[in-house]
């Protein structure tokens, strides 16, 4: 149980509100089981969970939301990602970035996107509707994505497009801030 609430610790070094984030997610994960007892038992936790994380800390990442280990929460602020939403291994989000479906005009919605592995996200990144994001993805700040991202590929614009390949990635990106020195 230790190794799985701090499975995002290393990822988020140097980073307190990412680390908190992502340590209270995880705790609150579990009620997402099927089990109705454990979640009459984690209600309180879950409304602390929902009133700090999304209402004090303006990030809105549902317990339910399915996360792969090694998460980095970027400048945690005005992230919105939507419940169904699949995100992989080894991401890295920053700030003002949206992952959500799209309303029909029927009323009904389309799916949620798919995060593959070792994926990037710039600042501003909205990423919307039945969309898969493949593995070893950067996407710039302020793109919005609307179609499949392949692959290995770096993404950009409004509608986003492949601007290039890139290599495959064969281990977990790490990310290690850049330190300053005045």
């Amino acid at each position: 149980m230790i190794s799985y609430v701090f499975q995002d610790w290393d990822a988020n070094k140097g980073n307190l509100k990412g680390r908190l984030v992502m340590v209270l997610f995880r705790l609150a994960r579990p009620a997402s089981l099927n089990n109705k007892l454990l979640r009459i038992i984690w209600l309180p936790y879950l409304a602390f969970y929902k009133l700090f994380v999304e209402w004090f800390l303006c990030i809105e990442l549902p317990h339910w939301t399915q996360v792969g280990k090694n998460f980095y929460l970027g400048h945690g602020h005005a992230l919105v990602v939507n419940g169904c939403t699949i995100i992989g291994e080894n991401c890295f989000f920053r700030h003002s970035t949206t992952l959500g479906n799209v309303r029909r005009d029927d009323g009904s919605y389309t799916g949620s996107p798919i995060i593959g592995n070792n994926v990037e996200l710039g600042s501003n990144v909205c990423i919307i509707g039945e969309v898969r994001i493949g593995n070893n993805v950067r996407i710039g700040a302020g793109s919005v994505v609307v179609k499949d991202i392949p692959d290995n590929s770096i993404a950009v614009g409004n509608p986003a497009r492949v601007i290039r390949t890139i290599e495959p990635v064969n281990q977990a990106v790490t990310y290690e801030p850049e330190r300053v020195s005045m």
